[in-house]
């Protein structure tokens, strides 16, 4: 398997890997609705970066769900840390998928507003909040690919995948993106 798999015309890569050692202008932390850290890639991001983090996450006053919230990246490599809080998997009858969408649209949205070029997500929900990776990677690299389309400045957005089977749900999106595309 490779680690990195390219799209969107090479301005997408997803890689298995570790999202706190990535050296982007912002990562994006898959946060819970208090932005006070927590478990998995929150608590990860929140070790790394240390603890002036959680000092300017507790001025922000949580976050809604589907929403982001920009803070610095202290000592992470990242310059800055936009915050998003998924939704939690209740079955796919509860808006989820739209509220998932949201996330990744709110994060373009502070990309934008601050003039932000390369990005780097996890997989967001999959963890904890048990959105299936593969209806989770579906809409993140649609939101994505509409986000790079629209935005000619983000020169990259990396998808970082901590464990095999998230880099193979995005490796089975990316071609049934391909092969949906090719068939339109």
């Amino acid at each position: 398997m490779s680690d990195t798999l390219v799209g969107c015309g090479g301005r997408l890569h997803v890689i298995r890997g570790d999202i706190t050692e990535l050296a982007v202008d912002a990562i994006v932390n898959a946060a819970n609705s208090s932005l006070l850290g927590g478990s998995g890639v929150d608590g990860a991001i929140h070790d790394a970066a240390g603890p002036e983090l959680l000092e300017e996450c507790r001025s922000l006053d949580g976050c809604p769900t589907g929403e982001a919230k920009l803070t610095s990246g202290y000592q992470l490599p990242a310059r800055h840390v936009i915050h998003t809080v998924g939704p939690i998997w209740r079955g796919g009858t509860n808006g989820e998928d739209e509220l998932l969408a949201r996330c990744y649209q709110s994060c373009f949205a502070l990309a934008e507003q601050h003039g932000l070029k390369t990005l780097a997500f996890p997989s967001i929900s999959t963890g904890n909040y048990r959105f299936p990776v593969q209806r989770a990677a579906r809409i993140a690299l649609v939101e994505i690919e509409q986000a790079l389309k629209r935005l000619p400045t983000v020169a990259s957005v990396n998808v970082l995948c901590f464990e095999d089977r998230v880099v193979e749900a995005y490796r089975a999106a990316l071609i049934e993106a391909a092969s949906d595309r090719s068939q339109s």
